[in-house]
């Protein structure tokens, strides 16, 4: 029987009884993709060319202070909120697949209740709630606060993202924990182990591989959602813009600035939700997917070490 090989560039080759194997050819694919690069430099053209987009502008107030101030507090924000929603998630995860109906029914009744309601009206529910509670009481003799004084702006804001993050977050961690077979848990049991060290050492290796990549777009989602902030005057990324395009009217060009500030940040948590789920699929594939910087490299190799075995094959019958 005749071997069909590839050579590793595409090209025609040749198969053991000298026959010339040429691979199949796609017009179809090549006109498409022809007319969507023609639309693209169209869009680039219109966008680049067009003076009313103001991009001296949008050089000038791209690395200005106060832009780079908003942007600071909008990672702090990030982090904060995602740290509080990881860390009630977990809770609120244990708590929904626990034996006790009433902890189940609580972080049950949690989760509807912050995934029920929007964001902002929650954010603005925390800053307003000195109306109904003008001063906390932490149930400690002489232990008072001033709720005007405690509910800032900022922690209101801390309080709107995190709580409700918590409650999304706690739907990906249980999908996690119940990815992770119960004969496990049960040998576990057996073996001694108690239910900590169970949850910690066995289950959530495991539903790292679950839970990564939903976290990881919630982290961006996170980082989005806090342009919400900036109706309690925070100043963020877009209401430092807002700010600074209220003096100078100068309305999008600054919009400009905040989106490709977003677009860079985006990027960077891209990448680093890449390589973690990367990271936490060892143990479920033979041969990780590659990396950017690799396909990168092949892109640019003009010899492979690697060569398929039909290929070797030819090489030594040509001799």
């Amino acid at each position: 029987m005749s071997t069909l090989t590839t050579s590793t560039f595409g090209k025609s080759s040749r198969s053991s009884d000298g026959f010339t194997i040429v691979k199949a050819k796609h017009p179809g694919r090549w006109i498409a993709a022809g007319v969507l690069l023609a639309l693209v430099a169209l869009v680039l053209y219109s966008v680049f060319t067009n003076d009313r987009f103001g991009w001296p502008v949008v050089a000038y107030y791209f690395t200005d202070f106060s832009t780079a101030r908003g942007l600071l507090i909008t990672l702090e924000l990030t982090v904060i909120s995602m740290v509080i929603g990881m860390a009630l998630g977990v809770i609120l995860a244990v708590m929904r697949l626990s034996p006790n109906p009433v902890v189940r029914m609580a972080a049950a009744a949690y989760v509807y209740f912050f995934r029920g309601t929007p964001v902002l009206v929650q954010l603005l529910f925390w800053y307003n709630l000195a109306a109904l509670y003008p001063t906390i009481n932490l149930g400690i003799l002489g232990l008072q606060f001033d709720a005007n004084a405690v509910i800032t702006p900022m922690f209101a804001a801390i309080l709107g993202l995190g709580l409700n993050q918590g409650a999304y977050m706690s739907e990906i961690v249980r999908a996690g924990l119940l990815s992770v077979d119960s004969g496990q848990v049960e040998a576990a049991g057996a073996l001694g182990i108690n239910r900590f060290h169970t949850l910690r050492r066995i289950v959530l290796p495991q539903a790292m591989r679950v839970i990564i990549p939903p976290t990881g777009n919630e982290t961006i989602g996170m980082l989005k959602t806090t342009s919400l902030v900036s109706v309690l005057a925070v100043p963020e990324v877009l209401y430092s813009a807002q700010v600074i395009y209220a003096r100078t009217f100068d309305t999008i060009p600054l919009l400009i600035v905040a989106s490709l500030w977003y677009i860079v940040v985006t990027t960077v948590l891209s990448i680093g939700q890449y390589y973690l789920e990367r990271h936490f699929a060892r143990g479920s594939q033979r041969e990780l997917p590659p990396t950017p910087l690799q396909k990168i490299a092949y892109l640019f190799r003009v010899h492979d070490r690697r060569l398929p075995v039909s290929t070797k094959t030819d090489q030594e019958n040509s001799r």
